[in-house]
């Protein structure tokens, strides 16, 4: 009896040492639907206006969208685009009051071309090696933010496009939008975790077929190979995949703030690692919803019959 018990001790001393790195990141110590602005399409935007950072109000109190909007250029990838976005994403992932994120365009047709290739042409090669691994460190805290983030694309995403979609949680598209990692077309590879991101999203032999080929989607061949959850006609507005993602941001807002942000990341990490380190991760991030006032306050307002009032403490 005394060794099975200090073989169970080990066991949990063991699960904590490899859960508690990942707890951390929620900054959790181990337990004991308003007006959206209008769109702009200007031909010449300011390198301040190429990402738009707008936070919803009223009852979308809570959702972020951040615009590409750089329509001279495609909403391609370049050095201030990426300036931007790290900034954006700086802010928002110590930001407790940002429920839900939406990437999408603000330019119609296109979601993001993919590289600025225009720019790179004119970097000496010992500066493109430096660039994508900034792109790829981006791209890698979009994935890490920790609320929820939908890419609604409502065009073309190509490339490094493509790219930041598979970086967010899920994805919606306009039937008409074409998708596609093409850079074996310039006898290059993708460099912003696609080729790590998309076998885990539709499965290494179709992802291989994919990349190899440089093949593009439309939406209906994307939905049918799960690269992205739906499908949606395009509207006269240009913003169908949009208008889903808001529909289900605000699906996601009245849930407990804690709990979304902790199923999110015991959801991405146990995807990692083998289902019984996944399951002690699962453990370790259920322990830090007991402790909370949203968990109580659920209980309260079940009984009373109303609806709970989170408040993400």
């Amino acid at each position: 009896a005394a060794t099975a018990s200090g073989a169970l001790g080990a066991l949990q001393a063991s699960r904590a040492r490899l859960v508690a790195p990942w707890c951390a990141r929620l900054g959790l110590a181990p337990a004991a639907r308003g007006a959206v602005p209008r769109r702009g399409y200007s031909s010449e935007v300011n390198e301040q206006d190429e990402l738009r950072v707008r936070y919803l109000q009223e009852e979308d109190r809570g959702i972020v969208v951040l615009g590409i909007n750089r329509a001279y250029a495609k909403n391609a990838i370049s050095k201030n685009l990426i300036k931007m976005l790290s900034k954006a994403v700086d802010a928002l992932k110590s930001d407790k009051k940002v429920r839900t994120i939406i990437v999408r365009s603000e330019v119609p047709g296109i979601f993001c071309a993919g590289a600025d290739l225009k720019e790179r042409v004119k970097m000496h090669p010992s500066e493109v090696g430096p660039f994508v691994s900034r792109v790829r460190a981006v791209v890698n805290d979009i994935a890490n933010l920790p609320v929820p983030t939908i890419a609604a694309i409502d065009g073309l995403a190509l490339g490094g496009g493509l790219e930041l979609a598979l970086a967010c949680d899920i994805r919606v598209a306009a039937s008409s939008a074409k998708m596609g990692l093409v850079e074996t077309k310039l006898a290059i590879i993708p460099g912003a975790g696609g080729t790590q991101r998309l076998p885990r999203t539709v499965g290494m032999s179709l992802a291989k077929e994919l990349i190899f080929s440089a093949r593009v989607l439309d939406g209906q061949e994307a939905k049918a190979i799960g690269l992205i959850s739906h499908v949606l006609e395009q509207n006269k507005e240009g913003d169908a995949a949009y208008k889903k993602a808001l529909d289900l941001a605000r699906e996601f807002l009245p849930q407990g703030p804690v709990a979304m942000r902790v199923a999110k990341l015991a959801i991405n990490q146990g995807m990692e690692v083998d289902l019984v380190t996944g399951l002690a991760i699962e453990e370790a991030c259920y322990t830090q919803t007991i402790p909370t006032k949203d968990r109580l306050e659920g209980l309260l307002a079940f009984k009373e019959k109303r609806p709970p009032r989170f408040k993400g403490e």
